[in-house]
């Protein structure tokens, strides 16, 4: 680990003979774990891991009890700077640990042994995906089980204890297992900071009978990390710079697009710079939304191809030189491969890679220092953005509702730009509010999240309850399909608990509109709930919770009033019941596309 914490830490190792020898299984006996008298009875490794998470910026963490981390539990909830947020299920707490993240800069979440972190595996994979630094805590078997040929609950029935560290191998970029006093200090320490380093999920599994034993290495408070910070090799920014520089001022007509590495490499406001000093006009991929201000002047729109803001992709794509910051190309973002772009005319830049047309290539090179130094050799230039101003019309309205009509998509997400403010953000789940909410045009200030990489039905509500709890200040606007809400509905409980005030949209349409677009079959369609009479049920009197069924314009319109007016400080919850077939004209394009890619045959051998 590249950081000055090493230091510390071999410092803070207690002076023993047998420092660096544990008993040969592996194991620290409770009896052989206990410090020294002198050693104060807060110095333990629950109070530790409570101050680091604090001094790292973590003030929720979202738990899901269970037999081997309780004790843990004891010392994290004792800690006065962290609250600890009991959710409905692992997955939830997961995804509430990611949207969290989003906000705060890292999250965290704690469950039990296997049966836990089994079950929170997928929405810390979500994590992975999307580059987000969530510390993942599991409370492991007692100490003296290890090594032995014991077999234990929760697990598989086998004496082997590996099964959930493997598992999670391949979505952390750390796994400290500890099981022994001598050097937790070191593993969660290491395990933190490579996280913030790394700006991925870590695992770190602690042996329920560890938590609360004084050990002489916590004895201190801990000290601050220390990070260094990543550097570029300053011959090679100069050389890609240059290279670049020669590039771009040749072209004609360049333009530039923010990818979702944006915020991993924490060049959002390097990316602006660029754009304020050569005068490209600038897009977003969809992933990217929310990453580069809207309101800026030579902002165009969505960049997604044939399903992107209209007019964006007619310009990009006949650019004849377009610079990528952070892009991932998959085959959702290129609806199914079919975006016209030419290798040859691209500058892709990665938070640490830079890569011109078919070649060069340049490592070492930070993203965010790339564009600094690219906005002073770049000429200006506008051509682009005069062709857009040229062709350029601006959006139409939905046609207007008689009264009474049934209720369309179009119509509500009208009614929610109206919502949106600088004290606003705005969470998409998976599904067809993907593409309606990539329509919305952010105010200055508005929050805007979505997973399109990972696309975990259900994300959305778990991710709610971590992002408004992070941000207690802002009113978040989730738009939730009934499908997905059918997938992670529980945590709407948790939501209640925490006092959350956020206006959550459930659009029914009876089924998986997304999937139906790509391929239809019977197993599209879903039972159909009372959604608001679900969601009261959860509330039973307790808390701050409005509900409304809303099925035509008038009534959607007297929900929003009272859900920004005399319920402002409630969570409400408005189902809106739409057609099975209204969907986005997006959709209906991407879906066809996207299943045709799917629907490849093998190639001849």
């Amino acid at each position: 680990m590249d950081s000055t914490i090493g230091s510390q830490l071999d410092s803070c190792k207690p002076a023993n003979s047998i420092l660096g020898c544990p008993p040969p299984n592996g194991s620290v006996s409770i009896q052989d774990s206990h410090a020294p008298s002198a050693v104060s009875s807060d110095a333990t490794l629950g109070r530790h891991l409570a101050h680091r998470l604090v001094e790292i910026g973590v003030k929720d963490v979202f738990s899901v009890p269970g037999d081997f981390n309780l004790t843990l539990l004891d010392h994290l909830i004792a800690e006065p700077g962290l609250n600890n947020i009991g959710c409905c299920n692992e997955l939830n707490a997961g995804y509430a640990a990611d949207g969290y993240a989003r906000s705060r800069g890292v999250g965290a979440c704690v469950v039990t042994f296997t049966v836990g972190g089994l079950s929170i595996i997928n929405a810390i994979a979500g994590a992975y995906s999307e580059n987000l630094p969530v510390i993942c805590i599991v409370g492991g078997p007692n100490t003296n089980d290890f090594g032995t040929n014991r077999i234990l609950h929760h697990t598989i029935g086998l004496p082997d204890f590996t099964q959930e560290l493997r598992c999670f191998q391949t979505v952390t970029c750390y796994q400290a297992v500890v099981n022994n006093l001598e050097d937790a200090h070191e593993q969660i320490d290491k395990a933190i900071s490579t996280a913030l380093k790394e700006s991925k999920p870590v695992y770190i599994s602690i042996s329920c009978n560890l938590a609360a034993i004084p050990h002489p290495t916590f004895i201190r408070e801990p000290i601050p990390f220390s990070l260094s910070p990543r550097l570029s090799n300053k011959m090679g920014l100069e050389v890609a710079v240059e290279a670049t520089a020669a590039f771009l001022n040749k072209a004609v007509k360049p333009v530039m697009i923010g990818g979702p590495k944006l915020r991993v490499a924490k060049a959002c406001e390097a990316f602006v710079e660029l754009a304020d000093a050569c005068g490209y006009p600038i897009a977003v991929m969809p992933s990217a939304k929310g990453l580069v201000p809207e309101h800026h002047s030579h902002f165009i729109g969505t960049y997604w191809g044939a399903v992107g803001t209209a007019f964006c992709a007619e310009i990009v794509e006949s650019a004849d030189a377009y610079l990528f910051a952070g892009p991932i190309f998959n085959d959702y973002s290129s609806v199914g491969y079919s975006l016209l772009l030419k290798r040859e005319k691209a500058v892709i830049v990665q938070p640490d890679r830079v890569v011109i047309a078919n070649g060069p290539a340049f490592g070492c090179v930070l993203m965010k220092d790339f564009l600094q130094a690219l906005a002073k050799r770049l000429n200006r230039n506008s051509t682009a953005y005069e062709n857009y101003q040229r062709i350029f019309i601006p959006d139409g309205v939905p046609l207007k509702c008689d009264p009474q009509d049934p209720l369309r998509v179009n119509v509500l997400f009208h009614h929610i730009q109206k919502l949106l403010s600088s004290n606003t953000a705005v969470i998409a789940e998976t599904g067809d509010s993907w593409f309606n909410c990539q329509k919305l045009k952010l105010p200055e200030g508005c929050g805007y999240q979505f997973q399109m990489q990972y696309g975990s039905i259900g994300w959305s509500v778990g991710a709610t309850l971590g992002y408004a709890q992070s941000l207690p200040d802002m009113r978040v606007i989730a738009c939730i399909g009934d499908g997905s809400f059918q997938v992670t509905a529980q945590d709407i409980s948790t939501m209640l608990r925490c006092g959350q005030k956020s206006i959550i949209f459930l659009i029914n349409n009876g089924g998986y509109t997304i999937e139906v677009e790509i391929h239809d079959g019977p197993y599209n369609v879903i039972k159909n709930w009372n959604y608001t009479g679900l969601v009261d049920a959860i509330h039973n009197g307790e808390g701050n919770c409005w509900t409304k069924k809303v099925r035509c314009e008038e009534e959607l319109t007297e929900a929003i009033e009272i859900a920004t007016g005399e319920k402002k400080d409630s969570l409400c919850f408005i189902e809106v019941i739409v057609h099975k077939d209204d969907t986005s004209k997006e959709l209906l394009e991407w879906g066809s596309r996207v299943s045709a890619a799917n629907s490849r045959p093998p190639n001849p051998q």
